[in-house]
């Protein structure tokens, strides 16, 4: 199978209007994620060009900065219109087909090249789905991007949807979610029980907490969890199998002082720096902290720079994350930086849930599995935290609120510290 297979009409469309502009093999153009994300990339692969997707809540110098490096040749907007087949333009290589942007976290975004066969194999490593695939995220996000040319290439009804409504995941056959949206569906579920034909749930992003894992399987009995671990240069490294974490085939892992390596077939090709390709070395990190199980499980504890240095000690915030997501009832954690008099920063734990969740049982969770100078300092809670365009929690977001006191946000207090 590929991705020009099953093609829609407006990505036909998108194809003879971008070839009456003079697009062809080894152009670049840029769409306004806004418009017809996915019609225009297909009719630009049709032609052998490459699609950048520009994300609309960029600031003004992150746009300018991005467009800077990757160059393309035009910006395109809105939706194409269905057009009669375009036959494929043969290449004797492997094109280059997606500029994925870096999610800007920790600064600027930076654009990387990814080949058509490095998604192609992605897909090949997750398998086919049933239809009616449902993305409800925009396609500036790699994630849902992916998800939706994943639909593309098994030949699925495609369900594309600007907001995520847990309910209607209950009509799909197949949903592509992150953790947040996961707890959401699971919650949903849990208040509202009902029947519903979802078949399987492909999850990215950060680590599910034994509790919500066990929720789902409660609330989705007949339903099928495949849990991934990627990234937009890296693509698909891991899928839970038995348990854990285990290298997709041909993707090889290794763990250095602690940060995880990987060398893949599925890897992007580099970044663009003002126009021209720096080559992707053999061997790659995106600054992931992890390790093996005994069995062969791999382990991810977080990336290297979401570290809080508190009073001497660095604290790293992924690890407490992780933990305080298996809380009962917590559907999201960030733990994030707030500023100090003595301490520099006082590490600060903030819990998505429904409900406040008891104090007690988050602190019990973090010193059963880490160490007590990681023990957040100030706890608060909250319904939804600020996320990404992929939507993962936007740590940055979050510890500027907090700085200037605009997080909407309560705090969480011990029974005994309560006025």
């Amino acid at each position: 199978m590929t991705l020009t297979a099953h093609v829609p009409a407006t990505a036909h469309g998108a194809a003879r209007t971008l070839a009456d502009r003079g697009v062809g093999p080894g152009t670049r153009i840029a769409v306004e994620g806004s418009g017809d994300v996915l019609s225009w990339l297909l009719g630009a692969d049709l032609l052998g060009a490459a699609t950048l997707v520009l994300e609309p809540a960029w600031p003004a110098a992150d746009r300018a900065a991005v467009l800077a490096d990757a160059d393309p040749a035009l910006i395109v907007d809105g939706s194409p219109e269905p057009a009669d087949p375009v036959e494929a333009r043969a290449s004797e290589h492997d094109p280059s087909f997606y500029l994925p942007t870096t999610s800007g976290s920790t600064g600027t975004p930076k654009v990387g090249l990814r080949t058509r066969s490095s998604w192609i194999r992605s897909f090949e490593a997750l398998g086919p789905v049933d239809g009616p695939v449902l993305v409800a995220g925009p396609l500036s996000a790699s994630l849902f991007l992916f998800g939706a040319l994943h639909a593309t290439w098994c030949g699925a009804d495609l369900w594309l949807r600007d907001r995520w409504r847990p309910a209607e995941a209950r009509r799909a056959a197949t949903v592509h979610v992150v953790p947040a949206m996961l707890a959401e569906l699971v919650a949903d579920a849990e208040r509202r029980p009902g029947p519903s034909v979802l078949r399987t749930v492909v999850c990215g992003g950060a680590h599910l907490g034994g509790d919500l894992r066990a929720r789902f399987a409660r609330a989705f009995p007949d339903t099928r969890l495949v849990e991934y671990y990627g990234s937009a240069e890296l693509s698909l490294i891991a899928i839970r199998r038995d348990g854990e974490l285990r290298p997709v085939n041909g993707v090889d892992v290794d763990v250095c002082d602690g940060v995880l390596w990987v060398r893949s077939p599925l890897a992007f090709s580099g970044y663009l720096r003002g126009s021209e390709l720096d080559p992707a070395p053999e061997w790659l990190s995106n600054g992931d902290h992890g390790r093996f199980t005994d069995t062969g499980g791999l382990v991810v504890t977080g990336r290297g720079s979401a570290t809080i240095p508190s009073g001497g000690t660095q604290v790293p915030a992924e690890p407490v994350e992780s933990v305080l997501r298996t809380v009962a009832g917590v559907d999201d954690a960030l733990v994030t930086g707030t500023p100090h008099p003595r301490l520099g920063l006082l590490v600060t734990a903030i819990v998505q849930a429904r409900q406040p969740p008891a104090l007690a049982d988050l602190r019990a969770a973090v010193r059963a599995e880490l160490r007590p100078a990681f023990l957040p300092r100030r706890w608060l809670w909250t319904t939804s935290l600020p996320r990404t365009a992929s939507g993962k929690p936007a740590r940055a977001v979050a510890a500027e609120q907090l700085r200037d006191g605009t997080f909407d946000a309560a705090p969480l207090t011990a029974p005994e510290e309560a006025p």
